[in-house]
């Protein structure tokens, strides 16, 4: 494992999350053009606010869809309902389910070696199984998209 990847990894809380459905922006990445997440985030943030039926101001970027190679993420808001939805949206249902909770404190750039410390050391060494449904990043008021700090939280979802 490259040490330069690693970060110094908070343990994380645990909490049940209710359901919820997001809608938002999809793309699918891989490692190599894994940094066109800030592009999508980029072309999602005029629709913040803006998105019909949604619930409250937290974002939510959420990962699904992962295969040995890639994964989907959607830049994305939760919704009351998915009407009205603009074309380029597509909306996932997020189940009830136990998460680890940890948190990113560090700049937003260096949220790759979070991901890489909590899916490459925490998981295998926790005991803990990972559920087949989506993970998320959590950005709420915490998190200032103009400077790219604060805290930004990372859902793990368990079997229990």
């Amino acid at each position: 494992m490259e040490k330069s990847l690693l970060t110094n990894l908070e343990e994380p809380h645990f909490e049940i999350a209710p359901a919820m459905t997001v809608a938002g922006l999809s793309a699918r990445y891989n490692m190599e053009n894994i940094e066109g997440i800030s592009e999508q985030w980029e072309r999602f943030m005029p629709h913040i606010g803006n998105v019909p039926g949604q619930v409250g101001n937290d974002c939510y970027g959420v990962c699904r869809g992962y295969d040995e190679n890639s994964f989907e993420y959607i830049a994305s808001v939760e919704v009351s309902g998915t009407e009205d939805l603009p074309d380029e949206f597509i909306s996932v249902a997020i189940p009830e389910k136990t998460y680890a909770v940890f948190s990113h404190r560090d700049h937003i750039s260096e949220i790759g070696k979070t991901h890489y410390t909590i899916w490459n050391k925490w998981m295998p060494e926790s005991g803990r199984e990972l559920a087949h449904t989506p993970s998320f990043e959590k950005y709420d008021e915490r998190f200032d998209p103009e400077t790219g700090t604060g805290v930004v939280e990372i859902w793990v979802p368990l079997k229990t």
